[in-house]
């Protein structure tokens, strides 16, 4: 593997800023974070504290009934799975589904038909090439909330008594994608209209302007692809993403990270100028300030960190005599990914940040922290109100409905489904015997995190979730939560200790 000595000498040349990015934060500075962060989103009843050995933990400030609301945790950063881009076009910023249920549907329909894969550059190029009419997400102006055109082409495509999947005419498959077929009821499940990156990237949407501005602004701007990118090479940036779409997303994370930690430090040295302007003080340093990269890096620093190639679990099929061996592979895994990031948006005045040792820490932090993000999907929601239509109107939308639902096949409810690191819901610490889960409502539509009480929670008591399969026994719950670095000790796990 080649080796990119300017990448290697950056931990040694900034060894004091690296060791002072990775420092703790003081207790009070963690204690006043979480409490602004709380404040800010106006979460309702919770306090994060300190929690002894465990760090911290996030607290009942109000009394919680079972099934109540305890927490809505908006992420910090966050991906969709590479190869779910196939099946949910979502937003990229908050993960809503966007478009219409024509749109999701023939969309999914168009890329399997054409055996697209979002692992392979070729096929990707594919994938952000759609034709822009089978991207309009307009519907019909008419009243008539059904199929208004080449009906006739659905009657023999499928079976309606079929698992399997059967394929549709193309021409109904793009007519579908660019509005110009109208499915029954669909108007029942509007989805936000899509936008596209300003950029122009073909690779992110959005479900309204301001969160396409809001995430050009925090990340996007060094990590698009598109003509107008602020990243140093956009060749250079394809290849960071090939090489973590065919090896590990985790790195797409990262990169976020470093990139929104870029733009803060940028924004917060541009007020910094500017105050020193307004009181005349001269000779300003033009060189990285490490105070103003520490507050840009602060969000940070509040997440539990590890080195990620020692915190991975050693898989089952490594044996234990060749952990060194498979530590060593992950790490020269991240060295070839920091390598290509590093070609891409590296920013001198971060420099930094561009440390081995940081990108290591900061992927381990997702590896021990972070949540599945999970949206369901409406066109779930779509086939399940056609079946729960009374009888007549049932059966005639099922003569529109029923074969795109056998050419979606058995996969047809897959939901968005992706990765994320939330701030507050990263405090909640494990119990065995959880009092609260991550669980999503139904008029939950979004990637945000939702905790909700399992049981009465008293004002005071610790909020818990469990990390594993509570119901598993004690031998394989232990086993499984040594892959995020403790010992539970929770009255259950006492009390099956033998």
């Amino acid at each position: 593997m080649e080796v990119d000595d300017t990448v290697c000498s950056i931990d040694a040349k900034f060894a004091n800023e690296v060791s002072a990015l990775l420092n703790p934060p003081h207790p009070l500075h963690l204690q006043e974070y979480f409490d602004n962060v709380i404040s800010r989103r106006q979460c309702r009843g919770i306090k994060v504290k300190q929690n002894g050995e465990l760090g911290k933990g996030l607290y009942a400030d109000l009394d919680f009934k079972e099934g109540e609301l305890v927490l809505k945790d908006q992420m910090l950063v966050g991906i969709q799975h590479c190869a779910n881009k196939i099946d949910c076009l979502v937003c990229s910023f908050c993960f809503r589904f966007i478009g219409s249920i024509e749109l999701q549907i023939g969309r999914r329909l168009y890329l399997q038909d054409l055996g697209v894969s979002v692992n392979h550059e070729s096929d990707l190029e594919t994938f952000k090439h759609i034709p822009e009419d089978c991207c309009r997400t307009d519907s019909s102006d008419g009243e008539d909330n059904s199929l208004t055109n080449n009906h006739d082409n659905l009657g023999n495509c499928a079976s309606s008594s079929s698992k399997e999947r059967f394929p549709l005419p193309r021409e109904v498959v793009e007519s579908l994608m660019n509005g110009e077929l109208v499915l029954p009821y669909s108007k029942e499940f509007s989805l936000p209209p899509l936008v596209r990156c300003a950029g122009g990237c073909g690779e992110a949407y959005y479900c309204s302007k301001s969160c396409a501005e809001a995430d050009w602004e925090l990340s996007h701007c060094l990590l698009c692809t598109g003509e107008s990118s602020k990243s140093l090479c956009r060749e250079a940036l394809l290849k960071f993403i090939q090489h973590a779409n065919d090896t590990n997303d985790i790195f797409l994370l990262a990169a976020k990270v470093i990139s929104s930690t870029i733009l803060r430090y940028r924004k917060l040295k541009v007020t910094h100028l500017e105050e020193r302007e307004k009181c005349a003080t001269p000779n300003v340093s033009d060189h990285s300030d490490i105070s103003l990269l520490l507050e840009a890096w602060k969000p940070i620093s509040m997440g539990h960190k590890k080195r990620w190639w020692d915190c991975v679990a050693l898989p089952d099929d490594v044996d234990s005599s060749d952990e060194a061996g498979f530590r060593m592979q992950l790490k020269e895994l991240a060295l070839k990914s920091l390598q290509l990031l590093k070609a891409a948006i590296f920013s001198k005045e971060c420099e930094p940040l561009f440390s081995l040792e940081i990108y290591g820490q900061i992927i381990g932090m997702f590896e021990l922290n972070n949540l599945d993000l999970v949206v369901a999907s409406p066109v779930e929601d779509y086939f399940l109100y056609i079946d729960d239509l009374p009888y007549p109107e049932k059966q005639e939308a099922e003569k529109v409905t029923r074969p795109f639902l056998d050419a979606l096949g058995d996969d047809y409810s897959v939901c968005c489904q992706g990765t994320a690191f939330f701030p507050l819901q990263s405090c909640i610490n494990h119990s065995c015997c959880p009092n609260a889960k991550a669980f999503k409502r139904e008029e939950d539509k979004d990637g945000q995190a939702i905790i909700i009480a399992l049981k009465p929670i008293c004002k005071g008591e610790e909020v818990t979730i469990s990390y594993v399969d509570e119901d598993l026994p004690f031998e394989e719950r232990q086993a499984l939560l040594a892959d995020y670095g403790f010992k539970c000790k929770c009255p259950k796990c006492l009390g099956e200790e033998q």
